[in-house]
C-alpha cells in the first residue's frame, strides 16, 4: 500500500514548511497552517525507517473529530479538513510546553516510579502503586517542547520561574487540559475504552489561548480496553491497549530505546501492516465509525492532497 513519508508542496501564499517527526506544517501567508499528517511513525524521539499505511489519515481524522467535540471547552485552531490527511487552521504562537495529563500510572511515568521516583514534575506520588493503576485524580506532568532531541519533564513552578509561560496563562492552560481530559475520558468510556494519559499543546492568537496540533490520537494518547481492566490489574497482567505504546514495547524487546549505539530492528512489511491494523482498530473504537480509506486509485497520494488543499486555500483570505 502507498504510504506518504515525505512532502514537498508549494501552496499558494506559502511562506515556509516545517518537517516534524510525523507532521509537515506549511505556513500560509503567516495567517494559516496546512498540517499534513504523514504516515511516518516515531518512538523515543526517533523517526522509524518505514511508513505505516493509513496512519496519517487515522491521526488526522481522530484529531479533527475531537477538536470538534471539545470546541465548547476551549477554542481551537481548526478551520477545515480538505483531505483525509490534512487539517487547515489558524496560525498561532505555540507555547513552549506540552501538557501531559495522566489518569493512570503507566508508560514512562511507571518506568520512573518503578525505578524509585516518588515525585514527577513536582507531583508527589504515594508508595505502593501498581503498574496501570488508576490515580486518585488526574495529574499534570508537563514537559518542555524541544525543537530537537528529547523533551524534558518540568514542574509548574519551574515553568513560571523560568518565564516559559506567564503564570496567568499557565493557570488557564491547566484548567483547559484537565477539562479536555475529562471530556476525552467520557467519550472513551462510551466506546468501552479507558483514556489513560494524553498530551495537549496550546498556542496564543491575539493574546487568547488556543488548542493546537492533535488531540486524543494514538500518537498522543494511551487507551486501555475497559473490559478486563480490573482482572488484569489484580493479576499483574499487561493491559490490552490501543496506543503507540505497543510500538515502543516492540522496540524495547528488540533492544532499541533511541540511545547511541543501539540498532533499529527491521520493520518488515508484515509488521507495518500489523501496526496499521492497530491504528485503524483504535479509530473505529474511539470514533464509533467504520474506517474508510482515502481514495488513492485515481491519482497519486501527494497529488490528491495538493489538489484538495489548493481548493481549500482558494476560499480563504490570502
Amino acid at each position: 500500500m502507498e504510504t506518504l513519508t515525505h512532502t514537498d508542496f508549494n501552496f499558494k501564499g506559502q511562506k515556509s514548511v516545517y518537517h516534524g517527526k510525523v507532521r509537515d506544517v506549511y505556513d500560509i501567508d503567516d495567517k494559516y497552517i496546512v498540517m499534513v499528517a504523514t504516515d511516518r511513525i516515531s518512538a523515543f524521539d526517533v523517526v522509524l525507517p518505514k511508513g505505516i499505511p493509513y496512519k496519517g489519515q487515522v491521526l488526522n481524522q481522530i484529531a479533527a473529530a475531537f477538536l470538534d467535540a471539545t470546541s465548547d471547552i476551549v477554542p481551537n485552531w481548526k478551520i477545515a479538513v480538505p483531505d483525509p490527511m490534512v487539517t487547515v487552521g489558524l496560525k498561532c504562537e505555540p507555547l513552549k510546553i506540552e501538557m501531559i495529563v495522566r489518569g493512570y500510572i503507566a508508560g514512562s511515568a511507571w518506568r520512573e516510579y518503578a525505578a524509585g521516583a516518588r515525585e514527577i514534575c513536582g507531583v508527589k506520588l504515594p508508595d505502593g502503586l501498581r503498574e496501570n493503576q488508576k490515580l486518585d485524580s488526574p495529574i499534570l506532568t508537563p514537559t518542555t517542547k524541544a525543537d530537537e532531541g528529547h523533551d524534558e519533564n518540568i514542574s509548574r513552578e519551574e515553568i513560571i520561574a523560568r518565564g516559559i509561560v506567564p503564570e496567568e496563562v499557565y493557570s488557564q492552560v491547566e484548567k483547559y487540559a484537565l477539562a479536555l481530559f475529562l471530556r476525552g475520558t467520557e467519550i472513551a468510556a462510551s466506546h468501552g475504552l479507558i483514556l489513560v494519559d494524553t498530551k495537549y499543546e496550546f498556542g496564543l492568537l491575539d493574546g487568547k489561548v488556543i488548542l493546537i496540533d492533535e488531540i486524543h490520537t494514538p500518537d498522543s494518547s494511551r487507551y486501555f480496553y475497559a473490559d478486563g481492566y480490573t482482572e488484569r490489574l489484580e493479576k499483574g497482567e499487561p493491559q490490552r491497549q490501543l496506543s503507540k505504546e505497543f510500538v515502543r514495547q516492540w522496540l524495547i524487546e528488540h533492544g532499541f530505546m533511541g540511545k547511541p549505539g543501539q540498532k533499529m530492528p527491521e520493520m518488515t512489511d508484515e509488521y507495518c501492516d500489523e501496526v496499521s491494523r492497530r491504528y485503524i482498530e483504535l479509530y473505529e473504537h474511539i470514533t464509533g465509525s467504520r474506517f474508510v480509506p482515502g481514495e488513492t486509485d485515481r491519482k497519486p497520494l501527494d497529488q490528491r492532497i495538493y489538489d484538495n488543499v489548493a481548493v481549500c486555500l482558494s476560499g480563504l483570505s490570502l
